[in-house]
């Protein structure tokens, strides 16, 4: 099983994840709060996270749509709502519910 380490606000998580599983999910059902307005969507960009390490696997369209439209993002943030994991990964969490004071939004589908 590929290894996800999370950069958060509350430190370093580390935890295994199944392959195939979104992101958003494995991080979410590991104890991140993380933001995922849209619901999984690829709409919102809440749930954006800066790739550290690893492969994140190919970016889609709706993915490079979205991301196209925001200025202040660097060459490794990805959607996790977005990111099927397939390698170990090692991401910085951008945006988290508690951090902001908000609800994290509809949970996105499997």
């Amino acid at each position: 099983m590929p290894k996800i380490t999370a950069e958060t606000a509350a430190g370093q998580l580390a935890f295994e994840a199944e392959e195939g599983r979104r992101l958003v999910l494995c991080l979410e059902d590991n104890g991140v709060d993380i933001l995922h307005r849209c619901g999984g969507n690829a709409r919102c960009t809440t749930c954006r996270v800066e790739v550290l390490g690893g492969d994140p696997g190919e970016i889609g369209e709706a993915e490079k749509t979205i991301l196209a439209t925001k200025t202040d993002l660097g060459d490794h943030t990805r959607l996790s709502c977005q990111v099927r994991v397939i390698d170990d990964l090692h991401v910085k969490v951008i945006r988290q519910a508690s951090v902001e004071g908000i609800d994290a939004g509809g949970r996105p589908i499997e």
